[in-house]
């Protein structure tokens, strides 16, 4: 198995980047005001849901001039059917993608900024990608200013939630190495989180370093951030769009497969993987199976398998920035062997 060596710094740190600053740190959440305050959020309003204000520093609803509760289900939706309530496009998102998602679209409309306090390893309080709300469009999209990351609220989960979850973050990083803007700073971040990821989940439940997960999550939205998209979540997100599977599970499910696809088409990027999470490159797809808890089936996930030749297209319209994509024939192959 891969052993990341130690970072300086790596369990409390901010890191300036730009106009952006993001607060790592054990018990970063208690300090939620105060760090808001002292980074000049003054004024904001609250996302969040009632599992997540649960939570909640005291102080972080007190303060806020108006709080929603974001429903579940997808963001075009839920971002919109709050957007018309928000008055003050200065936002603090607390919970987990969809909610910092959320308020990410609306800032985006709204020419605002968004503070994210993320309660899972989703990645989305690093990353520009979002959805926007339905019926609404906005000039470009919109990367939180402000993340608070605490490593212990973010990986307050069950055990299975947890591994789910962490696929996601670890499928970030390994989607950045073939992404379209793949580059050296990329692919490094990448293979580091993903690193960091493994190294943890193979440790004990109750003896993992949460810190080296946490912040292993926070190095692959980095490197997506910076690579873009390519097969793996051009599949996953299609797939929960379109069939119903839940986000974090697909990842999990569909991410050794997506890398055994990759192999004959990027092979020096796959084995340069499967060596980050100590294995080789034949072993990487029983590996991720292993860290994601064992395998996972599409259909005992809920997909809806009626709607796959639908999801299908979607997924196949958005390889165009492959060197080498997947043909339709190869999509659904690919698929099946999930369901």
């Amino acid at each position: 198995m891969a052993d990341p060596s130690p970072l300086p710094n790596a369990r409390a740190f901010a890191w300036h980047d730009g106009d952006r600053v993001v607060h790592f740190r054990e018990g970063a959440m208690g300090e939620a005001p105060a760090i808001l305050e002292g980074e000049g959020w003054d004024r904001y309003e609250l996302l969040t849901t009632e599992r997540a204000l649960g939570t909640a520093p005291i102080g972080l609803a007190e303060d806020a001039a108006a709080v929603h509760h974001v429903a579940p289900g997808k963001v075009a939706d839920v971002s919109a059917a709050i957007i018309d309530h928000v008055t003050t496009p200065t936002l603090v998102a607390l919970g987990g993608g969809r909610v910092i998602d959320a308020a990410k679209a609306i800032a985006a409309v709204r020419g605002g900024r968004v503070a994210a306090i993320p309660t899972t390893l989703s990645g989305a309080e690093l990353t520009h990608f979002h959805r926007l709300p339905a019926g609404h469009e906005a000039p470009h999209l919109n990367r939180p200013a402000l993340a608070i990351a605490d490593p212990l609220a973010m990986t307050d989960l069950p055990e299975e939630t947890l591994r789910a979850t962490a696929m996601n973050s670890l499928g970030h990083g390994a989607d950045a190495l073939f992404g379209p803007l793949a580059n050296p700073f990329s692919t490094l971040s990448g293979l580091r989180g993903a690193a960091l990821i493994a190294d943890a989940l193979d440790q004990p439940a109750g003896e993992r370093d949460l810190h080296a997960l946490a912040l292993g999550s926070l190095f692959c939205a980095h490197a997506i951030d910076g690579a873009g998209f390519s097969l793996h979540h051009a599949v996953c997100q299609e797939l929960v769009r379109g069939v119903g599977t839940p986000h974090a599970e697909t990842n999990a499910a569909m991410l050794p497969l997506t890398m055994l696809a990759m192999r004959g088409r990027e092979p020096a990027a796959v084995e340069a993987l499967a060596g980050a999470l100590g294995t080789d490159p034949g072993g990487l797809p029983a590996r991720l199976a292993e860290l994601g808890g064992g395998p996972r089936r599409l259909g005992e996930l809920g997909g809806d398998h009626a709607k796959l030749g639908a999801a299908l297209e979607s997924i196949e319209g958005r390889l165009g920035t492959m060197s080498d994509p997947l043909g339709a024939g190869e999509l659904r192959e690919l698929v099946e062997k999930a369901w």
